[in-house]
C-alpha cells in the first residue's frame, strides 16, 4: 500500500465539500497556528492511508478498521484515537452510524503553548506507542465534556478561546494518559525505532532550557551518536526509516521550537539565547531564526511578548 504526506492544506482541499456545513477552515497559513474541530456525523467514507504533518485526536463511536502502520485495529466500542504524526493510518467505516469528534491542529499549535510541554516527555504522539484508549462509559461522558466545550468555545467569539481550547485539549491529554498509553513491546519495535525512541528521549530530555549557564550540550547529529555509542550514519539512518526527516532537521526543529519559547517566556537577550542553543556567534543565530521564522529574533519577540 503506498503513502504520501498529507498537509493540513492539502487535508482541507480533500474535504472542501463540507465546508459549507461546519466552516471548516480552507485558507491555513505556513508558520502560523491552527486548530479546528468537527463532529464526526461525516464520517461515512474511507480516509487515504498518508502519514500527516499535523496531530489529529478523534473521539470515536462507531464502528470501523484502522490500517495503522502494519497494523489492523477494529474498532467495536468508544475509543480516542491519538496517531503518531510519522506513522501512515486510514480509516474505514463499518457502519453509517458514526458520532463523536475530531480535532485536529498544526505543530505551531502543539510546539508554540507551554500548556503542552509536558506532554512532549511521555509516549503520547510518539512511533512507539499505541494510538487507541478504550473508553468505559464513565470515561466517556467525562471526556466528551472537553470535547463539547473545545467545539464550543471553536465557535464562540469569547476572546480567550484559544487559551481555554487549550486548557481543553491539555485535559483531554492528561486523561489519556491517566487511561494509559501503551508502548508497543520492544519486542515488536524495529531496530531502526528502537533507536530513533533512544534519539528522541535524550533530544527531549535537554529541554526546557533553565539558565545560560547551562547551554545545550547535544546540538549536531554527531554529538547525539557519540552520546548513544553509535556511528552517526546508523543514526542518520534509523531516525530516517522511522520519521522520513533527517536527524539533523529534527533537531534544528527544537531548537527553533526552544528558541520562541525563550524569545517570548524570558527576559534573557538574543545573544544569550542563541549562546545557550548552542550559536557561539549571535550573527549565526539570527540567520538561523530568520530562515525559520522569516524575521529576526528581536522583531518576533516585539511581536509575541
Amino acid at each position: 500500500m503506498s503513502e504520501t504526506l498529507e498537509t493540513i492544506q492539502d487535508y482541507y482541499k480533500r474535504l472542501s465539500h463540507l465546508h459549507a456545513n461546519d466552516g471548516t477552515i480552507l485558507d491555513v497559513e505556513l508558520g502560523k497556528s491552527h486548530f479546528n474541530i468537527s463532529p464526526r456525523k461525516y464520517c461515512d467514507f474511507k480516509t487515504p492511508y498518508n502519514r500527516r504533518d499535523f496531530y489529529k485526536i478523534s473521539l470515536i463511536l462507531g464502528k470501523g478498521w484502522f490500517k495503522y502502520g502494519p497494523h489492523e485495529l477494529y474498532i467495536d466500542r468508544p475509543a480516542l484515537f491519538l496517531p503518531a504524526l510519522n506513522i501512515p493510518y486510514s480509516w474505514v467505516c463499518d457502519t453509517n452510524e458514526q458520532e463523536g469528534y475530531f480535532c485536529l491542529f498544526n505543530q505551531e499549535f502543539f510546539t508554540g503553548s507551554q500548556t503542552f510541554e509536558p506532554f512532549k516527555k511521555t509516549s503520547l504522539f510518539k512511533e512507539w506507542s499505541k494510538p487507541i484508549v478504550f473508553l468505559d462509559a464513565e470515561q466517556l461522558n467525562l471526556i466528551t465534556t472537553f470535547f463539547d466545550n473545545m467545539f464550543r468555545l471553536n465557535n464562540s467569539g469569547y476572546p480567550l478561546r484559544c487559551s481555554a481550547i487549550k486548557s481543553n485539549l491539555a485535559a483531554i491529554l492528561h486523561l489519556a494518559l491517566e487511561w494509559r498509553v501503551e508502548d508497543v513491546a520492544p519486542q515488536d519495535q524495529s531496530g531502526s525505532l528502537r533507536m530513533y525512541r533512544l534519539f528522541d528521549e535524550l533530544l527531549h530530555k535537554q529541554f526546557p532550557l533553565d539558565s545560560p549557564a547551562y547551554p545545550l550540550a547535544l546540538h549536531t547529529a554527531a554529538d547525539f551518536a557519540r552520546q548513544l555509542n553509535v556511528h552517526v550514519n546508523h543514526l542518520n539512518a534509523s531516525v530516517k526509516s522511522v520519521t522520513n526527516l533527517t536527524t539533523t532537521q529534527i533537531i534544528k526543529r527544537k531548537i527553533f521550537e526552544e528558541a520562541k519559547n525563550l524569545l517570548i517566556y524570558t527576559d534573557w537577550n538574543v545573544a544569550e539565547i542563541g549562546y545557550t542553543l548552542g550559536f557561539e556567534e549571535p550573527a549565526h543565530f539570527n540567520n538561523f531564526f530568520k530562515k525559520n521564522a522569516g524575521t529576526s529574533p528581536l522583531k518576533f519577540r516585539q511581536k509575541n511578548k
